[in-house]
């Protein structure tokens, strides 16, 4: 299983409707099985609940998603997610790219789920962000830090959404819209990942990594 729960309305300590927020986050980001329609309804409920610049990218999400065919959208999902290293979501990519650091990296998100007394399946990699966003609303002040210590990598990835015209990049406006502005050193590391792409070792991943989660290359 995945974790499971606990002005700007983005902001670095947690209002009692983040943990909201980052949940409809999750669950947009998810595969889109079967039980998907189920999820965009308890997003659109929820959505009502949260700021405009919260809200308003949520609604567009589900409204696109709710007019589109299952097999579709999971087409879609696919095309996006596995299939296109320049909208990874797996955020300790943008960092570390494929190398030992990433590897590092994984093991640490690991141990801070587990000392929350969160587990993961087997089949699941912690630094997916649906996991991310769902441990941030299990434990929203410890989900903060995680968002913000991977905000560069978001923001490369809203941007590449956004360049693509993917219906996904409406869900991530909604997660920047939690999150504060971005700093000058963080709009920095968005140029140079732009610019030049993650590291690329390709080696000291075997154990986390494997081609059935990370994307096909480009």
């Amino acid at each position: 299983m995945r974790a499971r729960r606990g002005g700007n309305p983005g902001t670095a300590h947690p209002a009692p409707w983040h943990p909201y927020a980052w949940q409809a986050h999750s669950l947009l980001l998810a595969y889109p099985d079967e039980e998907f329609p189920r999820s965009l309804a308890l997003v659109r409920s929820a959505a009502t609940t949260l700021p405009g610049p919260v809200r308003e990218p949520l609604l567009a999400f589900t409204g696109h998603a709710e007019r589109t065919s299952p097999a579709d959208l999971a087409e879609a999902y696919v095309a996006t997610f596995d299939h296109r290293r320049r909208c990874c979501p797996y955020l300790t990519y943008y960092a570390h790219g494929d190398t030992r650091k990433r590897g590092l990296a994984l093991l640490r998100l690991k141990q801070a789920y587990a000392a929350a007394g969160w587990h993961l399946g087997e089949d699941e990699l912690p630094d997916h962000l649906a996991v991310v966003l769902e441990f941030a609303a299990a434990d929203p002040p410890a989900g903060a830090r995680l968002l913000g210590e991977h905000r560069a990598g978001l923001e490369l990835l809203r941007l590449a959404l956004t360049e693509d015209a993917s219906p996904w990049a409406h869900v991530l406006d909604s997660v920047s819209a939690t999150l504060p502005a971005l700093a000058g050193d963080e709009r920095e590391a968005v140029i140079r990942l732009a610019a030049q792409g993650p590291p690329g070792e390709q080696v000291g991943l075997d154990p986390y990594a494997t081609p059935v989660f990370l994307p096909d290359p480009a």
